[in-house]
């Protein structure tokens, strides 16, 4: 099957359709940051987002891509999440009821915010199977559109958009880094950079505990996923034959990091910025600092992707394994 890789007049497009809909975030900057790593970097906070994450954008715009007559059964997705959030509130602003298949280890937050967006969510396993089986049984019953988390030319030009408001606002750019789970960010993230600024580099971060992107990237094929256990929640999810052919030949590569970089960078961000961000928004952040040799002086760019987090469990103090 041919893919269908996005095009810059795609995101273009996405960009206008998503603008009254979705906010324009800030890219903040620490003073001590840039100290700790010898660089300059460029914070996009999509922690601000509506919906307190970057998915907002690729769900917009795939939903109010459908014309409005072909909306009236709802839409359905499965996510642990951000995703389901995302899809709740796009589908309540388009007028139209969201199904939301949840692994049953969702984040309470999470839980609770797509269910107060008006969302009727369905709890499954937590295995990349039961949520797909659950949601064809959902799709199957209302009719609804499925909206894929990641999976989806629509979704990813919406996800592109971050990235490229990022590169509007901070020129020269040498690198731009965002975390990877299914990759519908970091493929985005690769393509408006590919099209905007060719000669930034993109780098995706990855759990160790949850490398199938890593993996793939150094195998030359997709690669299954050990079942996902790391903190870092949004980002247990595995790369589509889509998202990893935009991955494999537009990302430079993908640097892995343990639970406890995790949470230190989530910690730095917390204390240095005053801002909330969850641990898979850390995870770039994570593997600059482990890095932070290799971009002494250059302009850095990082999404922060969310801050959704659980307030009555929060990782700081845990320990984690190596």
């Amino acid at each position: 099957m041919e893919l269908t890789i996005p095009s810059m007049s795609d995101i273009k497009r996405a960009h206008t359709r998503i603008a009254r809909h979705i906010l324009q975030t800030p890219v903040l900057t620490s003073h001590s940051i840039d100290e700790m790593v010898g660089a300059s970097v460029y914070f996009k906070c999509e922690n601000f987002q509506k919906v307190g994450a970057f998915k907002m954008r690729g769900a917009v715009n795939a939903i109010f891509s459908i014309v409005p007559e072909h909306r009236t059964k709802g839409f359905a997705t499965h996510s642990s999440g951000n995703h389901a959030q995302a899809v709740a509130l796009a589908s309540k602003m388009a007028g139209v009821k969201a199904y939301i298949v949840m692994p049953s280890n969702s984040a309470e937050v999470k839980k609770n915010a797509a269910i107060g967006y008006g969302a009727e969510v369905i709890f499954c396993e937590p295995t990349l199977k039961s949520r797909e089986d659950t949601l064809k049984k959902v799709t199957a019953e209302t009719g609804a559109t499925f909206i894929p988390p990641y999976d989806d030319q629509a979704i990813i030009a919406g996800q592109a958009t971050a990235a490229k408001e990022l590169m509007e606002e901070v020129v020269d750019l040498n690198v731009v880094m965002a975390p990877v789970g299914g990759g519908g960010l970091l493929s985005g993230t690769a393509l408006a950079c590919h099209y905007l600024s060719p000669k930034t580099a993109v780098i995706g971060a990855e759990p160790e505990l949850a490398d199938d992107a890593y993996q793939s990237v150094k195998k030359g094929k997709l690669m299954p996923a050990r079942p996902p256990v790391t903190i870092a929640d949004g980002l247990r999810t595995s790369l589509s034959p889509l998202t990893f052919e935009i991955i494999r030949n537009h990302v430079k590569e993908i640097v892995t990091v343990s639970e406890t970089e995790i949470v230190d960078a989530m910690r730095i961000i917390w204390e240095r910025m005053k801002i909330i961000i969850e641990p898979s928004c850390a995870v770039p952040f994570a593997a600059l600092l482990k890095r932070k040799e290799e971009f002494k002086g250059q302009k850095i760019g990082i999404i922060l992707t969310g801050g959704n987090v659980d307030l009555e469990d929060l990782p700081f103090g845990k320990s984690f394994a190596k």
